[in-house]
């Protein structure tokens, strides 16, 4: 694989539309979203996920809530033409944009050069899939604000707060289901996978509503905000990630058995199952929906665990 191509602060094509000087807000607003996209030739694809937000006040309401400081050095995932880009410069002290489209990553660095050129220095820009990126330039970052493409938000957010565990504060747009299973808390019938995965490296909550209005094209569903705080201390467990997650992938793939026959495959059989269920004080007819990820982890502990002599065997999965 070859690595994602990095650009600094100056621009590989000239910015394509007029900018008047001084501009009197450096923000890109409907008409210059729409402007620059047809400057472009880009029309916003449904395979790519891309919604473009045209609304200044937004980006800022944004930056705002994700609390972005003076001194930090944010990621942002998927920038598009470069709306919220432009607002995380005015407060952030760098920001690197991971961006897979090869005509808007070719062109955000003009963007930044002409309509925030005493923060250009401060930007740099990686053209790659996010998935595949593993080391971003300059300085480790601190925060990761980004509207998410929908069709692709949670593998991102997941792959990134594990690759980058320098980020300790992340706010990510995205569609406002995916949103509720983020932050869903055990019980909920939206607790699944996001919600469990998302909580080992942090603290999750949802942190506003976004209109579909502010967007072009305006999607077919509403948007939420989620703030993510890494823990402060790793999870304490004596099971990797990786053995945690086994778990949970087994636990809700067949959500409405109990976790005795849902973890069956996981540990070899229904009793074996019972055996590490028990062994973690977590009961084998409780479902997946109902465990905390400390408890998900306690089970990943004791996988190996002895089954009693007088057992379930004979018994169908329930």
């Amino acid at each position: 694989m070859t690595a994602p191509a990095v650009t600094g602060a100056y621009p590989r094509a000239p910015y394509p539309c007029p900018v008047t000087s001084p501009t009197p807000d450096a923000l890109l607003g409907p008409a210059d979203v729409r402007e620059l996209a047809a400057a472009l030739g880009v029309r916003p694809t449904k395979q790519r996920g891309q919604n473009f937000v045209i609304d200044a006040n937004t980006v800022r309401r944004i930056v705002r809530t994700a609390e972005v400081r003076p001194d930090d050095v944010v990621v942002e995932v998927g920038p598009g033409l470069g709306s919220l880009t432009l607002a995380l410069l005015e407060a952030a002290d760098r920001v690197t944009a991971v961006e897979i489209d090869d005509v808007l990553a070719g062109a955000l660095p003009a963007t930044v050069a002409a309509r925030m050129p005493e923060r250009a220095g401060r930007f740099a820009l990686v053209h790659s899939d996010a998935m595949h990126v593993t080391e971003l330039p300059g300085p480790a970052p601190t925060a990761l604000v980004a509207n998410l493409p929908y069709n692709v938000a949670v593998p991102v957010l997941l792959h990134m707060l594990e690759t980058f565990p320098s980020i300790e504060r992340t706010l990510v747009m995205v569609q406002s289901e995916v949103a509720d299973r983020l932050a869903a808390a055990p019980g909920s019938k939206v607790y699944g996978v996001p919600s469990v995965k998302a909580n080992w490296y942090a603290e999750v909550k949802r942190a506003g509503a976004i209109g579909r209005n502010v967007f072009w094209p305006a999607p077919n569903v509403d948007s939420g905000l989620v703030s993510l705080v890494r823990r402060a201390e790793p999870l304490k467990t004596t099971a990797s990630r990786r053995e945690v997650f086994a778990v949970v992938d087994a636990a809700f793939a067949q959500r409405r058995k109990t976790l005795r026959a849902a973890l069956a495959g996981w540990a070899g059989s229904p009793a074996a199952a019972e055996a590490a269920l028990v062994a973690a004080d977590v009961s084998p007819q409780a479902r997946g929906e109902s465990l905390t990820v400390e408890e998900f982890a306690r089970v990943a502990e004791h996988k190996d665990a002895e089954p009693k002599a007088v057992g379930h065997e004979g018994q169908a999965p329930q």
